[in-house]
């Protein structure tokens, strides 16, 4: 196969992948996020303290998390074709990849959110802020850089099961690697999706990275800045007194 033939199958697959990804990740994102929230919340000291809800919200992630990729996707073929009217192709593939990329985006939110400094949240408390203060306003906006972190370990990981979606019909890379390069023994097609692939998760990684250190810098200068102006300041010293008059004292 020549470069010309391959180049628009490449393109196709490429943008295919994309799609899959872009939208997985903005879903899994958008649920995954508060979820991992409400599992720090419902914890044990938390602000919205349940163990019943706790244990109810951690056992469905857990399993979420713990069923291989490919068998939820072929478990959830109802579901999905009742959602997009198909059970085959890249719009089909983006619901099993975003309720796999849930479950594992929240428990990176829960690692994240943990990490807060406890003594922010009780001071953001002790001056009457409400859980949703608390939550906006510390446990999030500290958690950002590892949340980046946590985005882009997702990203990653999303692209790898676009991957494994091609062999059941999911389109993207992964299909056409599937269906040229080892049933039809494109051996060089095969291998340019494989550098695809890998190109791509670097870039995604070194993007990911870059942003997390960029907001933890900002977010140590600020810190630095704050602790500044919290600074009580320094007494003044007291007058010397003035000497004596001369001609007084004669």
């Amino acid at each position: 196969m020549t470069w010309s033939e391959m180049r628009p199958l490449l393109e196709q697959a490429s943008w295919e992948t994309l799609t899959m990804v872009g939208w997985s990740t903005l879903i899994a994102v958008a649920v995954g996020l508060p979820v991992g929230v409400l599992l720090v919340l419902t914890d044990r000291g938390g602000q919205l303290q349940s163990t019943v809800l706790n244990k109810a919200i951690g056992q469905i992630v857990n399993v979420g998390r713990s069923m291989p990729f490919i068998i939820l996707m072929v478990a959830l073929m109802g579901f999905t074709r009742w959602v997009t009217g198909t059970s085959i192709g890249s719009e089909a593939a983006i619901v099993p990849l975003a309720i796999g990329g849930i479950p594992f985006f929240a428990r990176l939110v829960e690692t994240a959110v943990r990490e807060v400094d406890g003594g922010l949240v009780e001071a953001v408390e002790s001056m009457g802020g409400s859980t949703w203060t608390v939550v906006r306003k510390v446990l999030v906006p500290e958690a950002l850089p590892s949340l980046i972190a946590s985005t882009t370990t997702t990203v990653i990981a999303l692209i790898g099961y676009s991957a494994m979606a091609g062999t059941v019909g999911g389109g993207g890379l992964g299909d056409l690697a599937v269906r040229y390069g080892y049933q039809r023994f494109e051996t060089g097609l095969m291998w340019i999706t494989v550098a695809l692939l890998a190109v791509a998760i670097s870039v995604i990684q070194f993007a990911g990275d870059r942003a997390a250190r960029s907001v933890q810098r900002r977010g140590t200068r600020t810190g630095a800045a704050g602790r500044g102006r919290l600074r009580p300041a320094r007494p003044a010293k007291a007058a010397k007194p003035a000497p004596a008059d001369a001609g007084e004292a004669a």
